[in-house]
């Protein structure tokens, strides 16, 4: 790794913006999670454009990008030393993911600690995002 692989399939083409797709290695999550300041956070959309930027490529491949993020929080929550801030990525538009160790609870606590504060969708399903998160991007 990287792996650039080309595409050919015309819908994934047409929904990411290209033929050419970066299989990052997943240390670079681990490294990009790492960075990101308290107070600050950081979406799984903005990591797959910084390296599919890094590495001259269209896109990243969304589900080893998922992969590799969830598996930085869960390495980082099983480590007793260099543990990294995974609280602080977010999903698409903000929102706080479940499949982090602690789960939203854990990500709330966290996040809530750093000043920020969470708007709700839904009633049954309630999905919990940063009150304006945009203002609170890390950039790099």
């Amino acid at each position: 790794m990287p792996k650039i692989v080309t595409v050919d399939d015309e819908k994934s083409i047409e929904r990411y913006g290209g033929k050419h797709m970066i299989m990052a290695p997943p240390m670079d999550y681990n490294s990009l999670m790492s960075q990101i300041p308290e107070g600050k956070v950081i979406t799984i959309t903005q990591i797959r454009q910084y390296l599919a930027d890094k590495y001259d490529a269209d896109f990243t491949c969304p589900l080893t990008a998922g992969i590799f993020i969830s598996l930085a929080a869960q390495a980082s929550n099983e480590r007793f030393t260099d543990k990294i801030p995974f609280w602080r990525t977010l999903k698409k538009d903000g929102e706080l993911n479940s499949k982090y160790p602690g789960g939203i609870e854990y990500q709330k606590k966290m996040l809530e600690k750093e000043c920020h504060t969470f708007i709700t969708h839904g009633r049954k399903n309630i999905r919990y995002f940063v009150e304006d998160y945009i203002k609170k991007l890390h950039r790099f």
